[in-house]
């Protein structure tokens, strides 16, 4: 190969490295989520879908959930609490679902493990 090839072929490979390294770096300050949807049936028998939540934080169930299915790629957490904290919480491994018995308290939020 004359040299003139080699130097194309290793500027071509320095380009397309340093293009891909920018690449990731944007798309790594925009924020992760759960790649699917988190599915919940209210006290009043309402289905709501929140589609890839945010791994980060507490994710409120507005007005509560009697079912929780986790149709996204990681696990989540579920809590009685409006703010993720507190004892009798339900861990929901992915594409799994919860049910609560009839007299047991609604689940108010989730958070994710990630």
């Amino acid at each position: 190969m004359p040299v003139i090839d080699q130097r194309r072929r290793r500027l071509g490979i320095a380009a397309g490295t340093a293009l891909l390294t920018l690449t990731v770096a944007s798309c790594s300050g925009l924020g992760r989520t759960a790649v699917g949807p988190v599915t919940y049936v209210t006290e009043r028998d309402a289905v709501i879908m929140l589609n890839s939540p945010s791994v980060k934080g507490c994710h409120r169930l507005v007005p509560g959930a009697k079912a929780v299915q986790n149709g996204t790629l990681i696990d989540i957490i579920l809590y009685r609490t409006r703010d993720c904290t507190g004892p009798g919480t339900t861990y929901v491994a992915t594409t799994l679902t919860d049910v609560n018995a009839a007299t047991s308290l609604p689940w108010r939020s989730f958070s994710t493990v990630h």
